[in-house]
């Protein structure tokens, strides 16, 4: 490792590009901590971690801890992959999106242009409400009294809104031509380690609330240590497992002799879908959680909202509200593990595609039959890979909840940044950026991070 380490520092061109990714990095950081003209930022720093639960702590985690701080990045680069995903699920409904995409690099940049545009549209409404909230919270709303009075200075309030707005959807725009430039001068996918750096920098913060719990122990970290370990090398498995479906192809010729293809394989992965399915699922059951929340809390204190709220609450004190509850979550990654698996690869065009370049699987039929084995293939690897996922997208809930750690609080800001989408994003994004940079060294001639062999699912031949 330390040889790995003293190698990239001398080859300049990695080094320079390490150095670069670093420097964006800590002026993301850097930036999450400037908050939005108007913003009492001695008031900002009394914002509590509960404020953070139900679908704000969500979104404060993929923001690096920028949303409760009100911070000219509020709302990170969420805005910019949400848009990116509405592309992805216009352009199955829309085949003139969908044939722009063939075009090659020209179809490719209008796409890119629209998803720019389809950003700056969400941002403008995600940063309205962040400016709502912050009012809400300045001078309170309906029955509901003024959660941190004075948030917002007296002297700005009736430009606040239009400022706000300007200066949120500018912050994100500026994160997305970051995520590019890192992408195209540093190393690593830009956005990805956006998005990375943000849950890692919340880390510390998340430990010193678990250290400073009423209701934690010493042994009961450890054993959350310990298990967090054990969980980050599920996640690698998770991350890394393939299933390989082999593949032939026809004899071809090469100057005068006619020579057999080498055999090759399709690696189709066991977690497809990647983190798209935890982060749709949070994102549809913390919905009607939120809306509770904010109908409780401007319509009186209806007795019925605590017991729906209690049905959504994974820490609930009645066993059956939260096995509802880890029963609803389970069932909707399953779902989006094959709906956004479905999306991704399309087995009729993947069949057609080896057939016109004379390949196809062994002891199957090119053709219907050829895309009918596929599917089945994905079927099966998509099942074990969406529960494998709900496991470590619950076993946070279920961890905190057993050894009673941050209950006080809680537990959601323990488990957005120990849970399952952090621990999937971290792992990923390290992975692929060590990839990356494994890659530059072997190009050079120089060992890379494993001596004696790959990291194991890089090589997919």
């Amino acid at each position: 490792m330390w040889n790995a380490i003293s190698n990239i520092i001398r080859i300049p061109e990695l080094r320079n590009k390490i150095l670069y990714t670093l420097g964006m990095l800590l002026i993301f950081r850097m930036g999450t901590h400037v908050s939005i003209p108007g913003i009492n930022s001695v008031v900002v720093t009394s914002i509590s971690a509960e404020s953070g639960e139900g679908l704000l702590g969500m979104v404060d985690l993929f923001a690096g801890g920028a949303l409760l701080k009100f911070s000219v990045f509020a709302l990170g680069i969420m805005p910019y992959i949400s848009s990116s995903i509405i592309m992805q699920l216009v352009m199955v409904l829309i085949p003139q999106l969908q044939k722009m995409q063939k075009e090659g690099e020209e179809g490719r940049k209008k796409i890119m242009q629209y998803t720019k545009y389809g950003t700056i549209v969400l941002c403008s409404i995600q940063s309205l409400a962040v400016i709502y909230l912050a009012k809400s919270w300045s001078t309170g709303t309906g029955v509901s009294p003024a959660k941190y009075p004075g948030l917002i200075n007296p002297s700005v309030q009736s430009i606040f809104v239009p400022l706000g707005i300007l200066t949120i959807t500018t912050g994100t725009m500026l994160l997305m031509w970051m995520g590019e430039q890192i992408t195209e001068k540093g190393i690593g996918n830009g956005i990805s380690l956006l998005i990375f750096a943000g849950i890692i920098g919340r880390m510390p913060q998340a430990f010193v609330q678990m250290l400073t719990s009423n209701d934690s122990d010493l042994l009961s970290l450890l054993i959350l240590i310990v298990i967090f370990v054990f969980l980050i090398a599920f996640t690698v498995i998770l991350t890394q497992g393939v299933r390989k479906v082999p593949l032939q192809y026809g004899k071809q010729m090469v100057g005068r002799k006619m020579v057999q293809a080498k055999s090759q394989s399709i690696p189709f992965k066991v977690n497809g879908a990647n983190v798209m399915p935890i982060i749709f699922a949070s994102s549809l059951i913390l919905f009607p959680h939120t809306i509770i929340q904010w109908l409780s809390s401007n319509s009186g204190q209806w007795a019925g909202w605590a017991l729906i709220l209690d049905f959504f609450n994974p820490f609930s004190q009645i066993w059956y509200r939260s096995l509802f509850y880890y029963f609803l979550y389970t069932g909707l990654i399953i779902f989006f593990a094959y709906f956004y698996t479905a999306i991704q690869i399309n087995p009729a065009e993947l069949a057609e595609n080896l057939k016109k370049y004379g390949g196809f699987i062994p002891g199957i039929r090119p053709g219907t039959h050829t895309k009918e084995y596929i599917e089945k293939i994905l079927n099966r690897i998509t099942l074990p890979g969406a529960i494998f996922l709900a496991g470590l997208a619950l076993s946070p809930y279920i961890i905190i909840k057993f050894l009673n750690i941050g209950s006080n609080t809680g537990g959601g800001s323990l488990v957005y940044t120990f849970g399952g989408t952090s621990l999937l994003i971290m792992v990923g994004v390290a992975l692929e950026t060590l990839k990356q940079i494994e890659a530059q060294l072997i190009m050079r001639n120089y060992e890379g991070f494993m001596k004696k062999s790959k990291i194991r699912g890089r090589d997919y031949r």
